[in-house]
Formats: structure tokens, C-alpha cells, sequence
């Protein structure tokens, strides 16, 4: 919490992001920089005044950007510089990733690194000339100080402009170059493709402490995930065992909230015992879908539990009375990062019983010295304990005290200030959420979880699809919606839409499917050369249109549009999904031969694509019982590579002539226009899907 003295301070400064709705912009309508949002007022002026443009792009539950807003953006001194000499825009990169992708991939290209905040500068044109991420206020650990680097941009503006300028043109040329490129020839993906990237990813494997890679360790559920789908395929026990080691150490680990449930970002060590503490709607709902896998495949009730405890944390403390789910949580809380979430060894003390505190903090590695230290933070909170399962054999008899304690600490948690809640509903990551909460609610048999599932569905077609104009748009805050169209909204909402639709078979959730999915081609799909742009081609304040071709800690909008669009296929056996999705895995097939590692999520979408998909059909009246029991087996196997379908609706012909019986229910198993005998009884069902594993 800021003092009194500094709110006033700070009152006194009103500047062009007040009237936005992005809670990170309203976090900087009050700072003394006179920001403008990314606009063509903004860029109007910059070429009005003859100056070039600081770009300021973060989020709302970025630690490091409030670090960075704190030391300068607060500054009065700096404050004036950059009004006197530069344009200053700000913006959210989860309202408008369009534009972050764009000026990252410079930063990227000619720093060797990324992250936010973003700082990039930039011509009147939008052309960038100089970029990299946080600068501190003093300079630090090889980097200048941020008042230094404004002084050095604003003499190169003035004494070396041609050069500059030109530097910029190339740059912007580049750019193009890139998102323009066409596929090689003869580039061809087959089983094989799978079989030699699998062991890229191994390679990487924490054979310790689970994971892939060093610190700072991502989650990367994709990984885990896309090794559970090569062990079925090729009957690899060693890369199952890989993708449920991770599952169980980051479940353990302090990067899980032990109490109040969900994952945060990333852990800062490789022992997943520190985390960067905020918490996004995203990484959730993939890791969400993981441990659905992982308990799929595992039958283990401990994979089943941390589904559960996502949920339950996005049901409480993430969704919107209406439905929609919340974007964030940070990670500061009354200026320290963590402190909501850590523990003092004294506390505790205090707060437990003799006997309590004993198992607990053996259970918890609770120390004196603690596990955790603010250092970006003046004076740093000291004794820091971030809860993990250090210990986790616990005797039967001390069960009970255990769980008393947790009770105790959830409640003394709850009376802490929490950490802000970036409160922006977006239709892609709810999408992604959707998409998790169906699976769950059909495989559990969970009513809450299917209600969720429901509500936000209808939440979505109501407040972010326009019927009309057969648009939908990104973001909904406080009862507006933005304009901005992206691959992404409509890709990650399409494949929630379609688990959502195999989860429930209501022809009401594949119409719209169906309806997305049109819509989607036309906006964002190149028919001459396969791939989707990221942005439509009316979208006039992008230097560059892109076709974004990288899974990161959120998978790219070709990865999940291609798997959505090859599921529909299956489902309504229309070709004119089928295509485009051959199409766009043509267009990355050199990418996915030399470079698998950057595709981790297209890779699952070159799995689904080696064969047609088993086809589960399932008849006749959708309110009995025996339709539900059948619905939940034909969820509750693994087997990645099938579609669930009903025999009514918009579903490809061959599962319309199907027969339906009166009062009751029959499941057919069906591969091109050839079906196993229709069964009535949920074993019979299990039996016919488990099969063995392709070699």
C-alpha cells in the first residue's frame, strides 16, 4: 500500500489512460507520465510534435512492472523528461497481444532476450529503433539507468535521425520478410516427425526434480502432456513416467498454492519451491487439462485432487457473477511480492497448537530462516516461508491435526489484503477454461463443475459474441466490450466451445461452433499459402500483419486453431475445416522438422492428424441416465485422439443414420463409415476402447 502522502502526490496527476477499462492501464492513469493508450491520437501527435514515441507494454499482475512503475513511472523528474521530449503509450499486453508480438520479436531478435515491461521506442510511424525490458532507476547488473537511456535516445533522435530512421525501415522490413515466408518444398510430416522430437524434449527432462529445462522452471503443461500422447502412440513407458514425475513435483511443489489452491507463473529455482507468485487464468486451464490427462492415464485420485483444487480456485475467487472467469491475480500484496502467501516460523507458532505446529511445519518445510526473500523490494520482509510438501508422510495419526492446521492458516490467510485482481474477462482464455471446466464436470461427474462449464458458455455468447455482426470480441470489463479482433479470441474459444459440445452433445454448443469456426476462416485464414494471421487485414495500427508460429507459456493461435478446426472436421465432416487445417500444418512443416521445440502444442495437432479419429456416437435421449453413463466413459478413457458426437445436429452425415431408440441410450464406436456394434451398457463401452497402443 502506498502512504497517504504518496496518494495525494499522486492525485494531483490525471493523464489519457483514465477512461480505459484494462485494470493495468488504470494502474498508471494516475502516474505523472502523460500516457496515451495505443491509438491514433497518439501517434497523430507524435508526428504533429516531430517526436518519437516511448512504448510501454505490461500487464497487471506483473511484478517487475510494478517495480519499474514505482522506481520511474512515479518519478516526477522523469515524468517531465518524457513528456517534454517523447509520445508515452502504455499497453496491456493480454488486451492487445497483437501489438506486444510484434515489438517483442524486435526486442527479442536484437537483444538475444524479452520479458515486461516492454520498453521500445519508436518512430512517429510506429517503426521501432531501440528496445529491451526493465531498466532501473541507478544503473545495474549491465544495464544503464533508465533517466541515462532516455537522455541517449533523445540525442540519437536529434544528431543521427537519417541513420536511425533507416535503421528502422530495415527493421520493419525484416519483420514483413518473416511473417511473409512460404513453406520449402518438399517438407512432408509423418509418425516419425512425432518420434524424433519427443526425445528433444526428453533431453531437457529434470530426471530430479521433474520439469524440462533449468530455473526459472515454467510449467509448460504442453510438454508433459504432448509426452502422455507419444507414450500411448508409441507404447513408450519411460516418457509417461517423465510426464507424471513433473505432474507430481510441481503439485508439491510452492509454485502450487498449497492452500488456497491454483499454480502460479513460474518457479524462480528448479526445485519448483519458489514462485513468481501471480497467478493467470491461462496457465490454470492448461495445467487444468493436464492433470485431467495425467489422471486419466495414472488412475491415481492425486491427480484427480489438483484438477479439483484448480477449479475450486477459479470458482472462488476468479469468476465473475455471471460466469465469465478473471484474467489474474498478482503476485504484490501491500507492496511485497508474496506476502500473502508466505509464513513466519513465529507466526505459526502463534497460530497452531504445540501439536499442530509440529506436524505441519514438518510437512510444510516451515524454518526459522525461511525459504523466501523479497530482493526487489527496499526493505525486504525477512523469514519468508513458502509453503511446498517437503515432508509428505504424515502419519495416519497425525491426519487430523494436519488438516485442522490448513483450516486454521486458510482462514488467517483470508483476513490478509489480497493480492489485486486484474478483473478483465477475456473470450480466449475463457475459452481455455471452458474448455477444462467441461472435461471435468463429465469425467468427474461433477454437477458444480458442468453448471460452470454452463454458465460460462452462455456468459460468453452473451456478452462478447455479436449475433448481428457475427463478431467476437476480446475483452469485456465493467460492462464494455473492446473492438480488438484477434486469431487467438476466436481459435482458444472455438476449442473450448468444442469440449464443451463433446462434453454435453448440445447441438445449440456445435452450432456455434460451427459458426465461430466460419468466421475465424474468413478473418484470419491466408488461402494462398496456408497459416492464420494473428490479425484481420483491416487492422490498420499494426506495422506488420503476422502469423504467429510459437507455443509459449500460452500455445499459439495456429497450434489451437489447426486441432480445433481437425476436431470439427471429424465431427460435422466438413471439408472446408479439414483443408485449412492440413493446410496450416504444411505451412509450419519445416518448422516442426527443425524447430519442434517451438511448436510443442502443434505437435499434439500433428498427432491428432496421422489417422482419421475414433468417433464415439451417441444416441438416443440425451436426458436418461444411461446417455449420461455413456457420456462419462466415453470421456473417461484415455484416448486423445477421438471426437464425441451425438447423432442429431450438425454432425457429419454417416452419424445421422445412426439409430436412436425410444427411453433409452446406445454408444457407437466408429472409424470412417464402419462401426463396432451399438452397446447400452457403460462396460461394454469401456471394453471396446481399450485397445492396444499403436506402434
Amino acid at each position: 500500500m502506498r502512504d497517504a502522502k504518496a496518494l495525494v502526490k499522486l492525485a494531483r496527476h490525471v493523464n489519457h489512460l483514465i477512461h480505459e477499462k484494462s485494470p493495468y492501464l488504470l494502474q498508471h492513469a494516475h502516474n505523472p507520465v502523460d500516457w496515451f493508450p495505443w491509438s491514433e491520437v497518439a501517434f497523430a501527435k507524435a508526428r504533429a510534435e516531430d517526436k518519437p514515441i516511448f512504448l510501454s507494454i505490461g500487464y497487471s499482475t506483473c511484478h517487475w512492472c510494478h517495480v519499474m512503475e514505482r522506481e520511474s513511472f512515479e518519478d516526477e523528474s522523469i515524468g517531465a523528461f518524457l513528456n517534454e521530449h517523447f509520445v508515452n503509450v502504455k499497453v496491456d499486453r493480454e488486451e492487445r497481444p497483437d501489438v506486444d508480438k510484434i515489438y517483442m520479436s524486435f526486442v527479442q531478435a536484437t537483444t538475444g532476450s524479452g520479458g515486461w515491461p516492454l520498453s521500445v521506442f519508436l518512430t512517429p510511424d510506429r517503426q521501432p529503433f531501440f528496445g529491451g525490458t526493465y531498466f532501473p532507476p541507478k544503473p545495474a547488473h549491465g544495464r544503464p539507468s533508465f533517466h541515462y537511456l532516455l537522455q541517449r535516445i533523445l540525442r540519437l533522435w536529434r544528431e543521427q535521425r537519417p541513420e536511425l530512421l533507416a535503421s528502422a525501415r530495415q527493421v520493419q522490413s525484416h519483420l514483413a520478410d518473416l511473417a511473409a515466408r512460404e513453406t520449402p518444398q518438399g517438407a512432408s510430416l509423418t509418425s516419425e516427425t512425432l518420434h524424433h522430437a519427443v526425445p528433444i524434449f526428453s533431453a531437457a527432462y529434470d530426471a530430479v526434480h521433474g520439469g524440462f529445462g533449468d530455473a526459472p522452471k515454467f510449467p509448460q503443461p504442453s510438454i508433459p502432456s504432448l509426452l502422455l500422447r507419444a507414450s500411448q502412440r508409441f507404447n513408450e513407458e519411460n516418457m509417461r513416467q517423465m510426464a507424471l514425475h513433473t505432474c507430481d513435483a510441481m503439485a508439491a511443489g510452492g509454485i502450487h498454492d498449497q492452500l488456497g489452491g491454483g499454480f502460479s507463473r513460474y518457479a524462480v529455482d528448479a526445485q519448483w519451491q519458489v514462485p513468481h507468485f501471480e497467478k493467470m487464468l491461462y496457465d490454470n486451464a492448461q495445467l487444468a487439462q493436464l492433470y485431467l490427462d495425467a489422471f486419466l492415464v495414472s488412475g491415481k485420485m492425486r491427480h484427480a485432487d489438483v484438477v479439483r483444487d484448480i477449479l475450486d480456485y477459479v470458482l472462488h475467487d476468479m469468476t465473475h457473477p455471471e460466469g465469465g472467469f478473471y484474467s489474474a491475480e498478482d503476485a504484490d500484496s501491500e507492496g511485497h511480492e508474496g506476502k500473502f502467501y508466505c509464513w513466519t516460523f513465529s507466526e505459526l507458532s502463534k497460530l497452531l497448537s504445540v501439536e499442530e505446529f509440529s506436524v505441519t511445519t514438518q510437512y510444510f518445510g516451515v524454518t526459522k530462516n525461511g525459504n523466501f526473500v523479497d530482493h526487489s523490494h527496499p526493505s525486504p520482509l525477512l523469514g519468508q516461508n513458502v509453503l511446498r510438501i517437503a515432508n509428505p508422510n504424515v502419519a495416519a495419526a497425525d491426519q487430523a491435526l494436519l488438516a485442522a492446521s490448513q483450516e486454521k492458516m486458510r482462514t488467517a490467510r483470508a483476513q490478509r489484503e489480497r493480492p489485486r485482481r486484474d478483473d478483465k474477462i477475456l473470450a480466449s482464455w475463457n475459452g481455455l477454461m471452458l474448455g477444462a471446466f467441461a472435461r471435468a464436470g463429465i469425467i468427474f461427474d461433477e454437477k458444480k463443475y458442468r453448471l460452470a462449464a454452463a454458465k460460462n458458455f452462455h456468459f460468453l455468447c452473451k456478452q462478447l459474441w455479436d449475433e448481428t455482426t457475427k463478431t467476437l470480441h476480446h475483452r469485456w470489463c465493467d460492462g464494455q466490450r473492446d473492438t480488438v479482433q484477434l486469431l487467438e479470441t476466436y481459435a482458444y474459444l472455438l476449442a473450448g466451445v468444442v469440449d464443451f459440445y463433446e462434453a454435453t452433445l448440445q447441438s445449440e454448443a456445435l452450432d456455434f461452433a460451427v459458426e465461430l469456426a466460419e468466421v475465424m476462416l474468413a478473418k484470419f485464414y491466408d488461402s494462398n499459402n496456408g497459416g492464420f494471421w494473428q490479425s484481420p487485414a483491416d487492422a490498420s495500427d499494426l506495422i506488420v500483419r503476422v502469423k504467429d508460429g510459437y507455443d509459449g507459456a500460452e500455445p499459439s493461435g495456429n497450434s489451437v486453431a489447426t486441432l480445433a478446426l481437425l476436431k470439427l472436421a471429424a465431427i460435422t465432416g466438413r471439408s472446408d475445416f479439414q483443408h485449412p487445417a492440413d493446410a496450416t500444418l504444411r505451412f509450419f512443416a519445416d518448422r516442426l522438422l527443425k524447430q519442434p521445440t517451438a511448436l510443442a502444442t502443434m505437435l499434439h495437432t500433428l498427432d491428432f492428424s496421422m489417422e482419421e479419429p475414433t468417433r464415439i456416437v451417441i444416441t438416443g435421449d440425451a436426458s436418461s441416465k444411461i446417455f449420461h453413463a455413456l457420456l462419462h466413459v466415453a470421456h473417461s478413457i484415455y484416448c486423445p485422439n477421438k471426437v464425441i458426437l451425438s447423432n442429431t445436429g450438425a454432425v457429419e452425415s454417416f452419424a445421422q443414420t445412426l439409430p436412436t431408440q425410444e427411453g433409452t441410450a446406445t454408444a457407437f464406436v466408429c472409424t470412417g463409415v464402419t462401426c463396432q456394434p451399438g452397446v447400452e451398457s457403460p462396460n461394454e463401452l469401456k471394453a471396446l476402447l481399450h485397445r492396444p497402443a499403436k506402434n
